[in-house]
């Protein structure tokens, strides 16, 4: 491997006139030793090119006025110089060779990121190709393990069924979101790493001494945002049991300020709104299940204190159909209600979206 070497001070002003020059060998790295640095070059340069930059290095060296030597030298043994690690610039690059353009920018639209965990929704046209596919995601993502959804999200504790193509079997893992860190297992929670502009927005928009109620909490990734910056009381209700398991192993892992209190409840949000919490209102509701959420409109309705923001999410082509929902709830109650704001968080479908619709309810006097 053929190096320029020259004193460690006379570097980089060497490096810069290399690169220029396009003869810099990036496979290898920059090796320092006994005070001074070689320095590799491209096996292919051209010996009467390479002694022109020698001799525009040694002029611009002279300009500076230092003390300098420099000399060719040839490391026999290529371990002599550290390689430089190469990790792939895209997924594209890594199928270029398997799957045409529009293939791989569909594949590219439908990946989470979740910890170490990445999964991916693979077309049934792409399926013979899956193996590929996850060892592609698995390199140019740097993460552990790849899953491929076998079915959508399912029943009344939000799970799906995945199947590994690359990597180690470990569905467990710790998501870091806004400062916070979220562990759950993949295969039997529901968790979108998409929602994480979402729930910063409802922190924003909380006030420290609020009640908070998160009707469908999950893992608590609203409950643990939100709590890791306001003094807010939440109580955090989901009917999956593996759910609540892990958003109390999330509280002691997120070490919440004493201020900010969690009380996490496993059961069914109807239920429960009849025993733990009855008689109790509160400032603000959360209610992202946007599957089953307009079921649940009337009661978060009846929750919801004199000036109380609910959150409400469904999936809709617009904001219309929700805004009716909380008008006609509302109306059953004797209250009034005003938008907010409205919001696309993620599409779900062509043509469909998770929505999210802020109201403010009120008593009619």
């Amino acid at each position: 491997m053929l190096t320029i070497k020259i004193p460690v001070q006379n570097i980089e002003a060497t490096r810069q006139i290399v690169l220029k020059n396009k003869i810099i060998d990036h496979d290898y790295k920059i090796k320092i030793e006994n005070g001074y640095g070689h320095i590799p070059i491209k096996e292919e340069t051209d010996k009467d090119k390479l002694s022109e930059i020698i001799d525009e290095i040694k002029e611009e060296l002279i300009k500076q006025n230092e003390n300098f030597t420099i000399e060719l030298v040839d490391l026999s043994q290529e371990e002599d110089l550290e390689t430089v690690k190469r990790y792939p610039r895209s997924i594209t690059e890594l199928l270029k060779d398997k799957l045409n353009e529009d293939e791989i920018e569909e594949l590219k639209k439908s990946f989470d990121i979740i910890g170490d965990v990445v999964i991916v929704e693979i077309p049934e046209e792409l399926q013979n190709h899956k193996k590929d596919i996850g060892e592609a995601t698995l390199r140019f993502t740097k993460r552990k393990t790849v899953y491929m959804k076998k079915s959508a999200v399912e029943g009344i504790t939000r799970t799906r069924q995945l199947e590994l193509i690359a990597g180690e079997d470990n569905p467990i893992t710790i998501h870091k979101e806004h400062g916070t860190r979220l562990k759950l297992d993949v295969k039997n929670v529901y968790f979108s790493p998409r929602l994480a502009t979402e729930r910063k927005r409802v922190r924003e928009a909380t006030n420290d001494g609020e009640e908070i109620l998160d009707m469908f909490a999950g893992i608590g990734p609203f409950p643990i945002v939100i709590a890791k910056e306001k003094s807010v009381n939440i109580t955090a209700v989901d009917i999956n049991e593996y759910a609540i398991k892990y958003l109390k192993e999330n509280i002691k892992l997120n070490k919440l300020a004493d201020n900010a209190h969690i009380t996490p409840i496993c059961g069914d949000t109807n239920e429960v709104a009849l025993n733990e919490l009855k008689g109790k209102k509160f400032d603000r509701l959360i209610m992202n299940l946007p599957g089953l959420a307009p079921e649940f409109l009337d009661l978060a309705v009846s929750l919801c204190k004199d000036g109380g923001v609910i959150h409400y999410y469904e999936f809709s082509d617009g904001f219309s159909q929700g805004i009716e929902r909380a008008q006609i709830a509302c109306d059953k109650q004797n209250k009034d209600v005003e938008i907010l704001n409205t919001r696309k968080v993620k599409s779900s479908s062509p043509g469909m979206w998770h929505v999210a619709i802020d109201c403010k309810v009120t008593d009619r006097k």
